[in-house]
């Protein structure tokens, strides 16, 4: 199969959107083309469901998209993605649906910067360690007990995201498989509801500062909060983040979201942009789905979207939106998350002045940016850059790459300013990024060609998402993240189901469309 790009695909969104307008009626109307979105409506229609996904926007992939700008292709948020390994959900899908993507597989996987340190993170766990262990003063026992904890963590809980089988737990099946992997999960209940730090410390690492710089960086981009505030068993796994599968897709993660398109397209679905949905609204037998466009009507309906905008979808025009328990409370875990000050650059590095031993200067780079380890890995302080392959005639020219780089910033902060002060506030981490990243990577300092930014105030406008919230729930230390209601969320009326990065386990682009790929198995069951 091949996929088609930039205008091609505009003229095929189109196509499909007006060849839509006879059919009105669906199994399962999807809103919204993330990654959430795409993977409901991919399993939806493998099992021979009529389905229709709607999105605003005239590109798939959300928040995790690569979007153009004046000729040139960014990926919308500095990231790696994982899922790619052998048996994973994305490595599947491109197996199955013959999907033309190439995954470039970068060791090291990322570099980390800060005064005092430069690390590069290998591919491979036992490499990563030994090269800690060589640092100066390293406590080499610590590191073996909490390696071996981390490996034991990452065993236990990685298959529930390469294995759908094993989620939700409930099942006669899956509680069987449960129960034979308990010797796995034992020894792992001690750190139930405890911080990452808790672990630090029984390793004797808790005063180790190369250790705890990796840790807070790492926990700041994956369960989204720093390792004294993460709870240890999500932490734990997701250390093993770039140990499994993850890699860098050619072309940008835009490309793996048009490959998905065109997968839905193949097994008779539809996916309409420039649709955006405006009202859900219970009908008999289904949802009556009102979009600029016209109406669909569907039996079940996936709602891509934060809490927050699925209540202003369910409530007449006119009227305030009605309390709801369940929104209510996924929607106070979501405002207690983040928003993303972004940089956008087209650059021809210099030759490499901290270029670590053996990485090829020609391939994609992700490099990790601490200024002040004292200080929260927030705001400017901590920042994530992605840099195209040299080699790659989708992002930007020959001899040009396309940079992208991101920092956290909390929203309860951004959102209890008055309209100029967030003006200045952003701009102000934006400066801080910007020193930060011509101190720490000067080899993309001096020779740039193109440079945008872009707010929280950008992901509302271009995304939809509520005041511009991405990255989802903070995953902080407690028990709450393992009620069931947490792991497989209710639906928010019979028939409409919530997903994305707000609900389990959503902590990952492969993590997001897994709960997609659950949601529309329980959707199945009401087909």
């Amino acid at each position: 199969m091949t996929v088609q790009t930039g205008v091609t695909h505009e003229a095929a969104a189109s196509s499909s959107s007006h060849s839509a307008a006879a059919t009105r009626r669906y199994d399962a109307v999807v809103v919204g083309a993330g990654f959430g979105g795409l993977a409901t409506a991919l399993r939806l229609v493998e099992e021979g469901a009529r389905v229709a996904v709607c999105e605003t926007l005239k590109y798939p992939g959300g928040c995790a998209s690569t979007f153009e700008h004046q000729g040139y292709r960014f990926e919308a948020g500095a990231t790696l993605f994982s899922g790619f390994g052998d048996g994973q959900l994305f490595r599947r899908w491109i197996d199955r649906h013959a999907l033309d993507v190439v995954v470039d597989w970068l060791d090291p996987v990322v570099e980390l910067r800060a005064p005092s340190l430069h690390l590069a993170i290998d591919a491979d766990r036992d490499t990563f360690q030994a090269r800690l262990s060589a640092l100066p003063d390293a406590p080499r026992a610590g590191l073996q007990r909490f390696f071996d904890l981390q490996r034991a963590a990452a065993e236990a809980l990685w298959p529930l995201l390469d294995d759908p089988g094993l989620l939700p737990p409930f099942g006669v099946r899956a509680l069987a498989r449960h129960v034979l992997r308990l010797p796995r999960y034992l020894p792992l209940a001690r750190w139930l509801g405890r911080p990452l730090t808790a672990v630090l410390a029984h390793c004797g690492l808790e005063d180790w500062e190369p250790l705890r710089i990796y840790a807070d960086a790492l926990c700041q981009i994956t369960v989204q909060c720093p390792a004294h505030e993460a709870e240890a068993l999500f932490a734990l796994s997701t250390m093993d983040y770039y140990f499994r599968g993850t890699g860098h897709v050619r072309g940008g993660i835009g490309h793996l979201a048009w490959a998905l398109v065109e997968a839905i397209r193949a097994g008779g679905g539809e996916v309409l942009f420039t649709h955006r949905v405006r009202g859900l609204e219970r009908s008999p037998g289904g949802w009556r789905v009102d979009t600029r466009r016209g109406v669909l009507e569907a039996r079940t309906v996936a709602a891509n979207l934060l809490p927050q905008d699925v209540a202003r979808l369910l409530t007449p025009r006119g009227e305030e939106p009605r309390s709801d328990r369940q929104l209510d409370r996924v929607g106070a875990a979501v405002a207690d998350g983040w928003g993303a000050c972004m940089l956008y650059r087209v650059v021809r590095p210099a030759p490499l002045e901290q270029a670590t031993r053996g990485h090829d200067p020609a391939a994609a780079r992700h490099v990790e940016i601490v200024q002040d380890v004292s200080r929260p890995f927030i705001e400017g302080n901590h920042l994530f850059c992605s840099l195209s392959a040299r080699a790659d005639p989708e992002r930007a020219p020959l001899g040009w790459r396309t940079l992208t780089v991101s920092t956290h910033v909390p929203m309860a902060t951004l959102l209890g300013l008055d309209p100029e002060e967030r003006g200045d506030y952003v701009e102000q981490v934006q400066q801080r990024m910007k020193f930060g990243l011509a101190r720490h990577a000067p080899e993309w300092r001096d020779d740039v060609r193109f440079a945008t930014t872009a707010s929280p105030r950008t992901f509302a406008r271009f995304t939809g998402r509520h005041e511009g919230f991405v990255g989802g729930v903070p995953r902080r230390a407690g028990f709450s993240h393992y009620r069931r209601s947490a792991l497989v969320p209710p639906p928010v009326r019979p028939g409409l189901f919530l997903i994305g990065d707000s609900v389990f386990p959503g902590q990952s682009t492969l993590a997001t469309a897994l709960g997609g790929v659950k949601a529309a198995e329980r959707m199945l069951r009401l087909l």
